[in-house]
């Protein structure tokens, strides 16, 4: 099993399946995890090759551009791992790190839940990717996507919801910084994880100073 041409396949197979895809889920989120993922694994005991596929495949078919379906993403990677031979114990661990690696997977109230250090690699490289000035640019590019309200002082966040309110959610796209990204943060699995996530978490904690003030009219 030539691990290096596998990355290289997979690599061609997600910007050609994701070309055209919605900004903030395109192939240039799948690199930039990629990425992060590579980075923070440099200080993890960690299954490169399983991080680099995980990372890669992580968004192949998001349920939220396929009505909600699940399955998709995990089928997808299926298919093209076992035409690329690899191992089945890596094929397995890869798609449970696809089934779990979403936010709204931590919302679900399932006891038997996967776990591996591979998964929170790529799950906090997935979520750095999500705060930020980065993080920022894509809530509000998906915000536009769905032609949600930017803000809406009469419709507060949804502090307390469940997976199935998470993934049917229509809220204006200022309460996602309350629903989801300000709590990231505090659910990174890493140490430099945490640490990369500092940084990013005060931005957006200014930004917002700065929005509210804006939409105020104080500055």
């Amino acid at each position: 099993m030539d691990k290096n041409l596998i990355i290289s396949n997979t690599i061609t197979f997600v910007k050609k399946t994701l070309k055209g895809a919605e900004g903030g889920h395109d192939w240039f989120h799948i690199e930039r995890v990629y990425n992060n993922a590579k980075l923070i694994s440099k200080t993890e005991k960690a299954d490169k090759f399983v991080v680099a596929l995980g990372a890669l495949l992580h968004d192949i078919a998001d349920a939220k551009f396929h009505a909600g379906d699940e399955t998709i993403g995990p089928k997808v990677a299926r298919e093209f791992l076992f035409k690329q031979n690899v191992d089945n114990v890596i094929i397995e661990h890869v798609i449970k790190i696809i089934e779990n690696i979403s936010y709204k997977s931590s919302l679900a109230n399932t006891s038997a839940k996967f776990s591996s250090i591979e998964l929170d690699i790529i799950q906090d490289a997935d979520r750095l990717d999500a705060i930020g000035a980065i993080g920022i640019a894509r809530c509000f590019n998906y915000g536009g996507f769905k032609n949600r309200e930017i803000y809406n002082p009469d419709i507060p966040p949804n502090l307390n919801m469940t997976k199935e309110e998470y993934k049917k959610s229509t809220s204006p796209t200022i309460n996602h910084f309350y629903e989801k990204l300000l709590l990231l943060k505090d659910k990174m699995n890493t140490k430099t994880g945490r640490k990369l996530a500092e940084k990013r978490h005060v931005f957006m904690e200014n930004y917002l100073n700065q929005f509210y003030a804006e939409w105020e009219g104080k500055l």
